[in-house]
């Protein structure tokens, strides 16, 4: 597969004198050469510039940005939470963590507020599977000794996030993980009842409302306020992990108002540092952060809650509430959805398994993983960057941002509708069996 340019962009001024050879070499000499790989694929782009929904890269081309594993729900350097964070930059930005410190204060007041009921406590992280450790400590103080998690689900690569990540490839380099952990099917409540009747108050259960790295899975109706009253039966600990689909990202402030269902434990991340600064939080019941109030020393981390990030998090809040982005997200996925679904049954017959998603979560099943490789390339030639998705590699993922403007909304469906037939003219030249 060739990359080609999709427009004439003048190249970019005041670029570095690096060039994309001189980078691709410091990725094999310094960082990982798989990464370097998967570079040369799209060409070995460099990305130097964002803005909203837009990136540009060193030679001065511009691409939609649909990808970013769902940390752009506000676009990409929203002036408002630029300038929080710049402001706090030039005042103080990192904190001794001995005395009070007023923006970690009223980041948590704020994230509080906007929280499922019930959900009062906060600890802040860096990322989201530092949110998960939190979660999982917190369960484990409880008496929580075993943790169910779902089949494809995705939670991180810390060792405990790891454990409850149900993939081998990912896991069978590291063992042995932790002990005691059990991978159900998703959607299947009568076999959670079972674990969890057989092992009454001491199962964690860790869930995601819609399994995102998964391939954009959504749960049946009703499943996930069973997966609730099961773990309240039979006194489990329930965390659920919206590192991905909280703020917004699926057309509600969390998948847990979809089913108005209360975890012990929310996990977020990802968009809650405005796209600006990396920041995760795990929000908790009184009662679940009981323990972290017995000994302010018992779980820690440097860099939690430093004014530079709770600055990103207090104007990433505000932007939403104030810009309505909840609201967009939910109505630009109601018109996305059904038209990228129209083109692919279109434009892929018998190539596309299904199309599937909720606000600005939406995947496309191809019906090869090879098949999603080739049309992630064939969208990147035609301008847009989407995601693969690490738990179901056959699918392709779109995470736009809620701050798509209508002419953006005809780029993306344009390039998809190209995208695709490309694809289709590919796929009539690959030999049978692969790519």
């Amino acid at each position: 597969m060739t990359i080609t340019s999709h427009s004439s962009g003048d190249t970019a001024t005041g670029a570095a004198p690096d060039n994309e050879a001189d980078i691709l070499a410091l990725y094999r000499a310094r960082l990982s050469k798989g990464r370097a790989t998967l570079a040369e694929l799209f060409g070995s782009h460099m990305e130097v510039e964002s803005s909203g929904s837009w990136l540009t890269t060193s030679d001065g081309e511009k691409f939609l940005n649909c990808g970013g594993y769902g940390v752009f729900i506000m676009g990409a350097r929203h002036p408002r939470v630029v300038e929080a964070v710049q402001r706090q930059l030039n005042t103080h930005p990192v904190a001794t963590r001995i005395l009070l410190e007023p923006t970690v204060a009223r980041a948590a007041e704020a994230l509080a507020s906007i929280a499922p009921r019930g959900l009062e406590r906060v600890h802040f992280s860096l990322s989201g599977a530092e949110a998960v450790e939190t979660g999982l400590k917190l369960a484990r103080a409880a008496g929580r000794r075993r943790i169910v998690s779902m089949r494809g689900g995705y939670h991180g690569k810390t060792m405990g996030a790891l454990s409850a990540t149900a993939k081998a490839v990912y896991q069978d380099p590291f063992r042995p993980l932790l002990a005691d952990v059990v991978h159900l099917p998703y959607g299947d409540p009568e076999a959670l009842r079972a674990e969890l009747s057989a092992h009454p108050g001491e199962d964690c259960v860790i869930i995601e409302p819609v399994q995102g790295e998964g391939g954009v899975v959504l749960p049946p109706q009703g499943y996930l306020k069973q997966v609730e009253e099961l773990v309240r039966e039979y006194e489990g600990f329930l965390l659920l992990d919206e590192v991905q689909t909280g703020m917004g990202r699926l057309g509600e402030w969390w998948g847990a108002d979809i089913e108005d269902i209360r975890p012990d434990v929310l996990l977020v991340g990802k968009a809650l540092g405005g796209g600006v600064v990396p920041v995760s939080a795990a929000i908790a019941t009184d009662k679940a952060f009981r323990p972290f109030d017995k000994d302010p020393y018992v779980h820690t981390g440097t860099f939690s809650g430093q004014p530079l990030l709770m600055a990103g998090v207090q104007a990433a809040i505000q932007v939403m509430q104030e810009e309505r982005l909840v609201t967009r997200a939910r109505d630009i996925g109601a018109r996305l959805l059904p038209e990228i679904t129209r083109i692919a049954r279109r434009n892929l017959p018998g190539l596309v398994t299904e199309v599937r998603g909720r606000g600005l979560l939406i995947g496309v099943e191809l019906a090869e993983p090879g098949l999603a490789g080739e049309l992630l390339i064939e969208l990147f030639n035609h301008g847009v960057v989407a995601n693969h998705s690490m738990n179901g590699n056959s699918v392709v993922r779109f995470t736009p941002p809620a701050v798509l403007t209508e002419a953006d909304e005809r780029f993306l469906l344009d390039s998809f509708d190209k995208a695709t037939r490309d694809l289709v003219r590919q796929a009539a030249t690959m030999p049978e069996g692969g790519s």
